[in-house]
C-alpha cells in the first residue's frame, strides 16, 4: 500500500502543470475507491466520496457545506457504513456536524485494562488470533453544534449522541479460527468478574454534551497557525440511561506553528477522565470525547486515532492522557485538471499514559492466572511511539494520508501502518 500511495503522488507530479493555487468556487469533490491499510484492521476496500460547496470562493479553502459518504470493509473483519455532513452555513454562525454510522467489528481488540497492568503475550496472540479479540458492533447517531460568543474566538460546544453496542465473543466458526483452550481474554474477564453480566452483552447509551472552546485556526484540514482548545463534559444521565449512567470530561489542546514556508509544527494534548463514582461500561471506555468526529471512530489509546504504532485500544483506563507532536512539510504544490494538489510529509512522536486506573478486583483470579495475565499496576509509565508519514492534499480539504509508527515497548506491539484520510488532528 505504501507503493500505491507513492505511485499516486508521483503520477500527479509528472502529469501536473505547476502553477499558483487558484481559488475554488461552486462545487468540488474528492472521490476514491476506499483502498487503504491499517495494521490493526487490515486492507480496506470499498468507496468514499467527499462533496464540497465552496460558494463564491470568498471562504476558500473553507467550505460552506461538506457531505462525506463511505461504505467499506477491512479484511480483518470491520465494516464502515457512514454519512457525515458538516457545515457552517446551514445554521448561521453555527457549525453543524451530523454523523450516522454503523461499524460492525468481528475482531475488535480487547487487551484488558490499565495498559501495562494487563500483560500482552505476543506468542499467544499469534497462536490464537481471537485471544485478544471480541465482537463489537456499533451503531451511532451524532449531532454536534458549535458557535462563538459574538466576534470573539471563544465559543461553545453542544451535542447529542446515541450509541448502541452489541458485544459477543468472536465467532470462531464463521471466521474458521481455532478455539482457545480455557477461553479468550474477553471470556476470562467475565469469568473473573472484571466484566459484569449486566454489561457483558453491550447496550445503548444516550449522551448529552456541552463545553467551551477557543479556536483561532486559519483553516480546518491543515491549519498553518492558531490554537484549538476545548473542554467538554459528556453525560449519560440516569433520566435517559437506566442501565449505564455516567459522566466524562475531556480537555483537548491543539496548537499550530508555521516555522518556515510550508514547514509547520503541530501538537495535541488530550486529557480524558470519568467524573463521579458511576462505573463506565467496559465497551464505552475506549470511546474518546471530542467536539466532532473526523474519522469513522475515535477510540484509544492506541492505534490511528491516538497513539500511532501502538496496538489499537491497548491502553484503557478511567482517566488517560496522551500527546501527539509532529512536524509537517508540504514539499511540492501543483495544479492538475484544474484541481490544486500538494505533496507533504510529517514526522511525529506520540505518547499516552494511564492517569487513573480502572479498579480491578483480582480475588477471583487464580495465582497462576495472575502471574500470566497481570502485573502490578505502576503509575507514571508512558506508552510511546514515533514515526513518519506521507500526505497528498487535494484542494486543501481532501487529504490522503499514510502514517507509519513504531512502538517503543514490545508490550505495546511492534509497528503500525495507517493509510486513509486526513491529518490526525
Amino acid at each position: 500500500m505504501k507503493k500505491i500511495i507513492l505511485v499516486i503522488g508521483l503520477s500527479l507530479s509528472v502529469l501536473g502543470v505547476f502553477s499558483q493555487q487558484k481559488v475554488k468556487t461552486g462545487f468540488g469533490f474528492g472521490a476514491l475507491p476506499a483502498i487503504s491499510y491499517d495494521s490493526d484492521l487490515g486492507f480496506q476496500y470499498g468507496a468514499l466520496v467527499n462533496l464540497y460547496d465552496y460558494g463564491d470562493g470568498t471562504k476558500y479553502p473553507k467550505y460552506n457545506h461538506s457531505l462525506y459518504l463511505e461504505l467499506s470493509t477491512y479484511t480483518k473483519g470491520t465494516t464502515i457504513a457512514r454519512v457525515r455532513y458538516d457545515s457552517e452555513s446551514l445554521i448561521p454562525k453555527v457549525r453543524t456536524t451530523l454523523d450516522v454510522a454503523y461499524v460492525p467489528d468481528q475482531m475488535a481488540d480487547f487487551y484488558g485494562f490499565n495498559g501495562y497492568q494487563s500483560i500482552f503475550d505476543k506468542e499467544l496472540s499469534q497462536t490464537y488470533r481471537s485471544f485478544y479479540k471480541n465482537e463489537k458492533n456499533t451503531f451511532r447517531i451524532k449531532a454536534d453544534f458549535q458557535g462563538y460568543f459574538g466576534e470573539s474566538k471563544f465559543g461553545w460546544v453542544a451535542g447529542y449522541a446515541f450509541y448502541n453496542f452489541k458485544m459477543d465473543t468472536v465467532n470462531i466458526n464463521k471466521l474458521e479460527l481455532p478455539s482457545v483452550p480455557g477461553g479468550d481474554l474477553f471470556q476470562k474477564y467475565q469469568k473473573w468478574g472484571l466484566i459484569s453480566d449486566a454489561e457483558a452483552d453491550g447496550g445503548s447509551i444516550n449522551y448529552l454534551k456541552a463545553g467551551l472552546k477557543f479556536d483561532s485556526r486559519d483553516q480546518l484540514a491543515c491549519p498553518t497557525k492558531g490554537i484549538f482548545t476545548e473542554a467538554v463534559i459528556q453525560s449519560a444521565p440516569k433520566l435517559i440511561n437506566q442501565n449505564f449512567p455516567h459522566n466524562k470530561m475531556a480537555v483537548i489542546h491543539r496548537q499550530y506553528f508555521t516555522l518556515a514556508k510550508d514547514l509547520l509544527f503541530a501538537y495535541r494534548l488530550d486529557y480524558q477522565m470519568t467524573l463521579g463514582n458511576d462505573k463506565v461500561p467496559y465497551f464505552a471506555q475506549p470511546e474518546l470525547i471530542t467536539s466532532y468526529l473526523i474519522a469513522a471512530s475515535n477510540q484509544g489509546l492506541g492505534g490511528k486515532s491516538s497513539v500511532r504504532g501502538i496496538l489499537r485500544n491497548r491502553v484503557i483506563g478511567d482517566a488517560v492522557g496522551f500527546g501527539n507532536f509532529e512536524f509537517r512539510y508540504k514539499f511540492l504544490r501543483f495544479e492538475w485538471l484544474k484541481q490544486n494538489f500538494y505533496l507533504g510529509t510529517n514526522v511525529f512522536f506520540d505518547s499516552g499514559i494511564i492517569l487513573n486506573p480502572i479498579e480491578m478486583n483480582l480475588t477471583g483470579v487464580s495465582t497462576s492466572d495472575k502471574a500470566k495475565y497481570f502485573s502490578p499496576y505502576e503509575s507514571g509509565k508512558f506508552h510511546s511511539s514515533a514515526g513518519i508519514g506521507l500526505k497528498i492534499g487535494w484542494n486543501e480539504n481532501f487529504i490522503i494520508s499514510a502514517d507509519f509508527g513504531k512502538a517503543f515497548n514490545k508490550q505495546d506491539g511492534n509497528t503500525g501502518m495507517y493509510i486513509g484520510l486526513n491529518y490526525l488532528f
